[in-house]
């Protein structure tokens, strides 16, 4: 995909009618995240609310760490950040508005087990992310990552929005 094009986050999936609730089938990951071109990782996003998100990458060679064996695992860790970033960039959508200001968040590594050696080129890896306390601006973030159904991959990050 050209780094100019839009990617689209859901095929045309409904959301809960409740007022004031965007439509996210018309959203792009852009519009979530602060991520641009080759370090934007998501392709697609499966489910997102406020408190959790689903979404599935394909692992390609443009990616950082990448070599002739596929990438290090060590991927995983951004992996679980841009879908806890899908997550909350959807929270701050649904509460300031879709103008509102998208600057990142601050991320730390709490914890991380890697299951896999390399993640194959070409694969589908699924990211399940969901914030697991949320106080103020600091939220810790529990995320699983499988690959064919196999779990590869469970970190949990802390967050901090300044």
């Amino acid at each position: 995909m050209k780094s100019n094009e839009r990617r689209r986050i859901l095929k045309e999936q409904p959301v809960e009618n409740r007022m004031n609730t965007i439509e996210f089938s018309s959203f792009t990951l852009e519009d979530l995240l602060p991520h641009r071109g080759i370090m934007l990782l998501i392709g697609e996003v499966l489910e997102v609310d406020a408190k959790h998100a689903v979404t599935l990458s394909t692992v390609q060679q443009a990616w950082p760490m990448a070599d002739q064996q596929g990438v290090a695992p060590l991927i995983c860790v951004e992996l679980a950040a841009q879908t806890a970033g899908v997550c909350n960039g959807w929270d701050r959508i649904q509460t300031l508005g879709r103008d509102s200001d998208q600057s990142g968040w601050l991320v730390g590594v709490k914890r991380a087990d890697f299951f896999i050696d390399h993640l194959p080129l070409g694969s589908t890896v699924r990211a399940d992310a969901e914030n697991t306390l949320i106080f103020d601006k600091f939220r810790e973030v529990t995320s699983r990552l499988y690959h064919n159904d196999q779990l590869i991959a469970e970190v949990v990050l802390q967050l901090y929005q300044p």
